[in-house]
């Protein structure tokens, strides 16, 4: 039975501990930093979507192009699939869900600051300051 742990404090970390002691031979153990959350997925799209409205550098983009410009440029991998049928190509493999909650609030700054070196006007400004 698979089983996961947060680990929060020092009672996960024992718990943690004692899954691993009562692990059979050939179990596997993955330790990894938690994902990227909720609460930053959903203002990652709220200020990409006010970067696509303001068009900065006259650049008419949708919010996922967007997205995938500011993962390229911070070195996120980006894989660009041919287009069907003579349509320009399209990016894919860009995907959050599997940052760190410091790499995706990491992206958010780099959104930010770009936008606001490009005058965007925030819809949400308690978060976006």
């Amino acid at each position: 039975m698979a089983q996961t742990v947060i680990i929060r404090g020092d009672v996960q970390r024992r718990l943690a501990k004692a899954i691993i002691d009562a692990a059979p031979i050939d179990a596997v153990v993955t330790v990894k930093e938690g994902t990227r959350t909720l609460d930053q997925n959903a203002l990652m799209w709220a200020l990409l979507s006010d970067i696509a409205r303001a068009k900065p550098e006259g650049r008419h983009m949708s919010p996922e192009l967007w997205k995938a410009a500011f993962m390229s440029a911070l070195g996120h991998e980006i894989i660009w699939q041919p287009g069907i049928e003579g349509s320009p190509p399209f990016p894919a493999g860009f995907r959050t869900s599997r940052l760190s909650k410091a790499r995706m609030a990491d992206l958010i700054t780099f959104i930010q600051a770009y936008g606001d070196r490009h005058g965007v006007r925030w819809s949400d400004e308690a978060r976006a300051a």
